[in-house]
């Protein structure tokens, strides 16, 4: 039996480009889904399940900031590449807050992005296999990275797959450092100004999730990254 290839949804208006990238995706054993616009790519999306999408942003009927936000209310794991012509700084930023896994400006190599997406299915599947059986315990907090639940003074809650690497990692280095070098490059593949802001706004959520445990704190270690601190 041949291993089931890997579901991309593609979700662009230029048909030209959409059908060359289509191919190319097929080409390299990728199963592609291509919809022309928000409203077409968010009924695919709402019909079968995939691995990954990859959304222009400049689209008629609906846009792709719209769409991811349509998504993640559908389902707040999949991961969501940004492909767009658009280069403004608060587009991008706009794009990692509505929890883009990257953003990748066009015009672009089509064998750059092919990488990128074989390296973050790769890393997602790494990830699982490392989490299976390790559970953390501190503070009056209980974390199951396998089930993403953490449970912060009796209330349980499911974590994002990015929350949930991120306090995984946090909980290996507890009380030492963890270098945001090292944390860009395990989860986001790269340590690059935009995924460090991503990353700031997840620090951001995770702390907001832990407030109720007063001996429980992400401490900011200006330039070099952060610790899990747990104090007696």
């Amino acid at each position: 039996m041949e291993p089931q290839k890997n579901k991309i949804l593609l979700v662009e208006d230029d048909s030209n480009f959409g059908s060359v990238l289509k191919n190319y995706l097929e080409i390299n054993d990728y199963e592609v889904t291509l919809e022309r616009d928000g409203r077409l790519g968010l009924a695919a999306f709402q019909r079968e399940k995939f691995d990954i999408c990859l959304l222009d942003i400049m689209m008629p009927n609906m846009d792709g900031f719209a769409l991811a936000e349509a998504i993640r209310d559908v389902d707040p794991d999949v991961p969501l590449f940004f492909l767009s012509a658009k280069t403004i700084k608060d587009d991008i930023l706009t794009g990692y807050k509505l929890g883009a896994d990257d953003y990748i400006t066009k015009p672009f190599d089509s064998e750059v992005l092919l990488m990128k997406i074989k390296a973050f299915l790769k890393r997602n599947e790494e990830t699982k296999i490392e989490t299976e059986n390790t559970e953390y315990d501190f503070g009056s907090c209980h974390f199951n990275p396998k089930l993403r639940a953490l449970t912060v003074a009796g209330k349980t809650q499911t974590l994002s797959p990015k929350e949930s690497d991120l306090l995984r990692m946090l909980c290996d280095y507890k009380n030492d450092l963890l270098p945001r070098e090292t944390a860009l490059k395990k989860i986001w593949g790269s340590d690059t100004y935009f995924n460090g802001r991503s990353m700031d706004v997840y620090i951001a959520k995770l702390r907001k999730y832990l407030k109720e445990d007063k001996k429980i704190e992400i401490v900011n270690i200006h330039g070099n990254g952060f610790r899990l601190v747990e104090t007696p």
